[in-house]
């Protein structure tokens, strides 16, 4: 039985996906059973191709592919429908959350006597990005926070790891994937959280700019807050004979 299934969101990432994946093996092979899914959220820059190539020899590997670009949280949420594993892993396909956390990543929600852990958020410290892009998401961050109270550092960290029946009986919507711990805590579920290391974008560019994240973080910030506020508040018990 597979343990963990890492799922990547990625498209164009024809420059940083075969590291990407070879790192992830380097990382657990010693550790776990495994499979790793990519999402290929409507690639045009030949990265279909190489995934397709690296399958033959990859038995561990399954490739999707979305038909249209759906965003980051269509692709992580198409992964998790498919995986076999009860823990999942996730990490951005631009190569800038290093593989080598994952065995860091997963391990609270592995360990034993972690039942009410639901989700392990990673906090880059480090971070590579450039200064506007640091700023625009510790400003992001600080009203996140101050909104929703979901003591979490860095929600924005592509590398976090959960229980995937309980993924799946969150609420979807688009950019989801940003408000993760404060919705497994709606559940009921324990958060923890790791920090981990951040580094340069092998190659490509980035998908999104400082704007359209603001611009769409405002709506979902408001969404996101109103199903915190009609959460299921009881709890059934069942009643033996």
């Amino acid at each position: 039985m597979t343990d963990v299934t890492i799922v990547i969101p990625a498209k164009n990432e024809a420059s940083n996906i075969e590291e990407l994946l070879d790192g992830i093996d380097a990382a657990l092979e010693p550790v776990c059973d495994y499979e790793v899914i990519v999402v290929d959220d409507a690639s045009d820059d030949g990265m279909a191709a190489i995934l397709q190539a690296r399958r033959a020899r990859a038995p561990r590997l399954r490739v999707l592919r979305h038909d249209r670009s759906g965003g980051q949280s269509a692709a992580v949420h198409s992964g998790v429908l498919v995986a076999k594993g009860a823990v999942i892993c996730t990490l951005d396909g631009d190569g800038q959350n290093p593989p080598s956390e994952l065995p860091k990543l997963m391990a609270p929600l592995l360990a034993e006597g972690s039942e009410a852990i639901g989700i392990v958020a990673g906090q880059r410290v480090g971070r590579q990005d450039t200064m506007s892009k640091k700023l625009a998401s510790k400003f992001a961050n600080a009203i996140r926070s101050r909104v929703l109270k979901d003591g979490t550092r860095d929600t924005g960290c592509g590398l976090k790891a959960f229980r995937r029946e309980a993924f799946l009986r969150l609420p979807y919507f688009d950019h989801m994937h940003r408000y993760l711990p404060a919705l497994f805590a709606r559940d009921g579920w324990q958060v923890a959280h790791v920090d981990v290391s951040h580094r340069q974008r092998g190659g490509g560019r980035s998908h999104y700019s400082n704007l359209q994240r603001g611009l769409v973080g405002v709506v979902d910030l408001a969404g996101v807050a109103w199903l915190l506020r009609r959460r299921k508040k009881s709890r059934p018990t069942e009643i033996a004979e």
